[in-house]
């Protein structure tokens, strides 16, 4: 009676003690699934031609400044009408000046007087293809609206340039966008963008 007494007890602690580790990892889980990076729809098109969309994830944990400026642009429909101003086979296509809204083709990529900028959050994560990382001046903190989708590796900037963000589909989208005919590394027809966050 004793021996069965103690084999019953040692089951039942061992029992709970399964059950508390598999309540605490479902809580893991669930914790786990709940953290979702935000991600954001590039709509792309050139004259009346759509190129189709480019879906971005951000990487908050990295770089928190450099996507709380990017959502609270898109929040504000900044991005809408501009265009991708610079693209360079074999290196990166570059967009988000408000320039490139209306104003002058020789401004665009200049930037305007006044806008916000960034603090420099570099950090470990490489410029490979289909990164986004942030345009700047030679200042590191001078990082504003402007950005860049690199579309092959860079090693060269990394650490240089705040990567805050990764394409996860539309790299064909990108790939589009840099083989466009240019004058120098000027698209010769507008490709603009509009972008919204993802809800669901």
């Amino acid at each position: 009676m004793k021996t069965f007494l103690r084999l019953f007890l040692i089951g039942l602690v061992l029992t709970s003690v399964t059950f508390c580790t598999e309540t605490s990892n479902n809580k893991k889980k669930v914790k786990m699934e709940e953290k979702k990076n935000p991600q954001y729809v590039i709509s792309v098109k050139q004259g009346d031609v759509d190129f189709g969309n480019i879906i971005l994830e951000l990487f908050p944990d990295v770089a928190p400044k450099h996507c709380h400026n990017f959502d609270s642009l898109v929040g504000i429909k900044f991005y809408d009408g501009t265009a991708f101003h610079r693209v360079i086979p074999g290196f990166m296509i570059q967009g988000g000046d408000p320039n490139s809204k209306s104003k002058p083709k020789e401004t665009w990529g200049m930037g305007e007087p006044g806008q916000k900028t960034v603090p420099a959050e570099f950090n470990d994560i490489s410029h490979e293809r289909g990164i986004l990382s942030a345009a700047r001046t030679p200042d590191p903190n001078s990082a504003t609206s402007q950005f860049f989708i690199c579309v092959a590796a860079a090693p060269h900037l990394n650490k240089q340039y705040t990567v805050y963000g990764k394409v996860i589909t539309g790299m064909d989208v990108v790939d589009k966008i840099v083989s466009v005919p240019c004058d120098g590394s000027a698209p010769k027809v507008k490709v603009e963008m509009k972008i919204t966050k993802k809800t669901d």
